[in-house]
């Protein structure tokens, strides 16, 4: 997509992420809102999809590269998931850039992959962090485009030798201060453009030597080294308003369950020792390192302590059964979401030339 001018103007609980202005009001929520974010078909909604999100009114929505055709198309489906729950749900999608980007050429820019500015970073940090910051920005602008208002991004997992290759270049790198300067500079871009960022994916996955969408990983890293390494990023960034669990267990703390369905790794790893207060999504629960049926992955994760979950693919029959086992929103999630929501501004004044002209001196 060719590069156009964008100069709008931007914008209690916990105080925003830094770098948000300020929004009051909620829109995102309903009076029986359920704790789900669910995922659609294709590029319009069927009738049962219609009929399926006004009976359960899910939290909000997620969008995949099925989704996508036209930005035309994209910007239609996303008022039709909006008007079927009758109110501006968040609507989310993963555009981190590199091979993770479901909007893609000829109407998108290709964004460079994450690992491009973690190259950069050694040699020179701020200049990594601040192109960094311009590329999110961007993204947050093509995003605002269409009225999607949250991107699953950054990754603060740590690359390691030892992890397997799911999150290879998705990384900012593998010192955690790196990853923590790189995350926030991520972070503060997305939210001068009015998009909300979920860091994920708590407490890291950086360690897993699988690959979660297709096995349960196991991590048997002693709690005292991952303060300082795994879990140091996450709770450099614990003031965003958005997290996302790792499908990965870590027996320092439970060793049969895997965080997304554990309370102890919920609480102890991602409430306390990382000190996120934010609202706490799953990762999708149709991923394989989850054992049970889909309504019991629903269940099991709220019980546990997931604020809601991701239920990302499905017939029309089983994304209900989800939604219908995650529950309402328990009274702490509404309150994250309503200070999630608060952390919306305006997009703040911006040159999208300038930046792009910017991005094209990243090294290949």
């Amino acid at each position: 997509m060719t590069a156009s001018r964008d100069t709008s103007a931007s914008g209690d609980r916990a105080p925003a992420p830094r770098g948000a202005a300020r929004r009051t009001g909620s829109h995102w929520l309903g009076s029986r809102t359920t704790a789900a974010i669910v995922g659609c078909e294709g590029h319009d909604l069927s009738d049962a999809e219609r009929r399926l999100f006004r009976e359960t009114d899910p939290l909000g929505f997620i969008l995949f590269a099925r989704n996508v055709d036209t930005p035309q198309q994209v910007a239609a489906l996303v008022a039709e998931l909006r008007d079927a729950v009758g109110r501006r749900a968040p609507v989310l999608i993963d555009q981190e850039g590199g091979r993770v980007q479901r909007l893609r050429p000829p109407h998108w820019r290709q964004a460079p992959p994450p690992a491009a500015f973690a190259g950069l970073y050694a040699g020179d940090p701020a200049r990594a962090c601040e192109l960094l910051r311009l590329n999110c920005r961007l993204l947050a602008a093509e995003l605002a485009d269409l009225a999607i208002d949250v991107d699953c991004l950054p990754c603060l997992d740590l690359r390691l030798p030892e992890g397997h290759d799911v999150i290879g270049d998705r990384a900012l790198g593998s010192a955690p201060e790196q990853v923590a300067a790189l995350g926030r500079a991520a972070c503060e871009g997305l939210l001068a453009g009015g998009v909300l960022p979920v860091i994920k994916h708590l407490p890291g996955h950086g360690r897993a030597t699988a690959d979660s969408h297709h096995a349960l990983p196991r991590v048997d890293t002693p709690l005292e080294t991952l303060r300082g390494t795994d879990l140091a990023p996450f709770r450099a960034l614990a003031d965003q308003a958005l997290g996302m669990t790792a499908h990965i267990v870590f027996t320092a703390v439970d060793e049969a369950r895997p965080v997304t369905t554990s309370p102890e790794a919920l609480e102890r790893l991602i409430r306390r020792e990382i000190g996120f207060d934010g609202l706490l999504m799953s990762d999708d629960l149709f991923m394989e390192a989850l054992d049970g049926s889909l309504p019991e992955r629903a269940a099991a994760a709220v019980a546990a302590g997931c604020d809601c979950v991701l239920v990302c693919h499905g017939s029309v029959e089983e994304r209900r059964a989800a939604i219908e086992a995650s529950g309402p929103l328990s009274a702490e999630a509404r309150r994250r979401a309503e200070r999630a929501e608060s952390c919306l501004g305006a997009p703040e004044p911006f040159d999208r030339l300038a930046a792009a002209a910017a991005l094209e001196e990243l090294p290949a």
